[in-house]
């Protein structure tokens, strides 16, 4: 009969299997192709905006990120969209006004570039 081990050389199996290099070779593989459809998604919808496709890389794993850093930081609402909403402004003089701020469907660039469901998490869709 077989012997299964939960550990080698005092490291958990999968993190073994998560090191190996033939493993790390193909998430870094996926991790550019989903980056690189995410890109050419981004710029057929980009006019002048500042967000951006960063991958980022963890200890076994590697991240695409979509990143608005240096724009109005609205990588969750572009992503998933938003609600129409009033925000309070003040203009160069430092007098209030109220502005609105328009509905927007999400463009759902990472879930289209990783082949995931289109749908926002935490709604209940109701037939």
């Amino acid at each position: 009969m077989a012997t299964v081990y939960s550990s080698v050389g005092g490291r958990k199996l999968s993190k073994v299997i998560a090191l190996n290099d033939a493993v790390q070779a193909e998430v870094a593989a996926r991790t550019f192709e989903i980056a690189v459809r995410a890109e050419e998604i981004l710029q057929q919808h980009r006019a002048d905006g500042h967000a951006e496709i960063v991958i980022e890389e963890g200890k076994i794993d590697k991240y695409v990120i979509l990143s608005d850093d240096r724009g109005q930081k609205a990588a969750l609402s572009i992503e998933y969209g938003r609600k129409a909403s009033v925000v309070v402004r003040r203009d160069k003089h430092g007098n209030e006004f109220l502005d609105v701020v328009p509905e927007m469907d999400g463009l759902y660039i990472l879930a289209t570039a990783s082949n995931l469901s289109k749908k926002r998490k935490g709604k209940v869709k109701v037939d």
